[in-house]
């Protein structure tokens, strides 16, 4: 199995990556355990199959320390030249409260030996509470450490358009924001993408299959409850799914997406990504890997053999307009975790 062409991006001067990146929230815990020996051998296909992107964060359990060994047997098993099309976004997630240089060079320093690199990729920062504007401190570090070559390059997650704006009045230099982003959740289409839009920046999305929801597994299924919804990931996007417009409703969309996907010989999923991948300044799609357990390359390697056209597009939006508006009810982008 092998990629098409349009699966790569030119993400910036230095990084070419590809649009769906792994995500590895799902080696946390919240999915079930990890036996780390299957972990890393995993990666191994994914890389091999042109997933070369991962995404990760210090607080996603063993995901750098995953990274890390993968580097060693790459390195190991095919030399130091199989590391240049390798690409490993991590996330600084600190508990807000006063940020001194010192911290924010010992964290970081701790990613880069815990990812056995010498510069990251992309440092993407999350700060939880915006009461506390500790965060200009750490930013205005990690920018001084980027200017040092200990990061390449610096963006953020779950920011809202303000605090976007706040950073890039200040003078920081953000290539990217990572936000929740799928056909229930087009927040970042109200403030975000048009602020980007005009400030080249690039958004990288996660919760776009709804933790699996959006999928044939759940086309014509009744509502799960309870001990069915045995993941972080299926209990959180049930619920935006609830706010959004509810089962049926739901159920309406993925009838549809089964429509168009049938029509384009392609799965929900699918269709589901090309969706999102094809919004303005979305550089890339995060699926979760839950490495060793379950393997959806093949399918997700379809998300570049088609295009969505005009009838699909008007299909959808018949269906997305019958639902809530999600901005109104919680906010901009992140705004559900403050």
């Amino acid at each position: 199995m092998s990629l098409s062409e349009s699966s790569e991006l030119q993400f910036t001067s230095d990084l070419r990556i590809c649009r769906i990146l792994n995500g590895m929230w799902q080696v946390s815990g919240a999915h079930g355990s990890i036996d780390p020996e299957k972990a890393v051998s995993s990666m191994f296909t994914y890389h091999d199959s042109g997933f070369i992107t991962w995404d990760l964060a210090d607080i996603y359990g063993p995901a750098e320390n995953f990274v890390g060994e993968f580097r060693r047997k790459l390195v190991s098993a095919r030399g130091t030249e199989a590391l240049s099309n390798l690409q490993a976004f991590t996330k600084w997630v600190p508990h807000p409260g006063p940020i001194t240089r010192r911290m924010v060079e010992e964290s970081i320093a701790l990613s880069l030996r815990r990812m056995n690199v010498e510069t990251l990729d992309l440092l993407q920062f999350h700060w939880w509470d915006y009461q506390n504007n500790n965060y200009l401190n750490a930013l205005n570090y990690l920018s001084e450490l980027r200017d040092k070559g200990k990061i390449k390059n610096l963006g953020l997650t779950n920011f809202d358009t303000e605090h976007l704006k706040l950073f890039t009045d200040h003078g920081i230099k953000i290539v990217s924001n990572q936000v929740q982003f799928s056909l229930i959740d087009r927040r970042p289409e109200v403030n975000m993408i048009p602020y980007c839009k005009e400030h080249n920046i690039q958004l990288f999305t996660y919760g776009t299959l709804c933790g699996g929801l959006l999928s044939e597994k759940y086309l014509g299924q009744p509502e799960p409850r309870g001990y069915e919804l045995n993941t972080a990931s299926l209990g959180k996007y049930k619920q935006m799914i609830d706010a959004w417009g509810g089962w049926n409703l739901f159920q309406e969309l993925l009838l549809t997406l089964k429509r168009i996907a049938a029509k384009h010989k392609v799965s929900i999923a699918n269709v589901g990504t090309r969706y999102i991948l094809d919004r303005p300044t979305v550089a890339g799609v995060i699926v979760g890997v839950r490495l060793g357990l379950t393997d959806h390359r093949e399918d997700n390697a379809h998300v570049f053999d088609f295009k969505l056209d005009n009838e699909d597009y008007e299909l959808i939006e018949a269906v997305l307009g019958k639902s809530r508006d999600l901005y109104g009810l919680i906010g901009d982008c992140g705004d559900e975790y403050r």
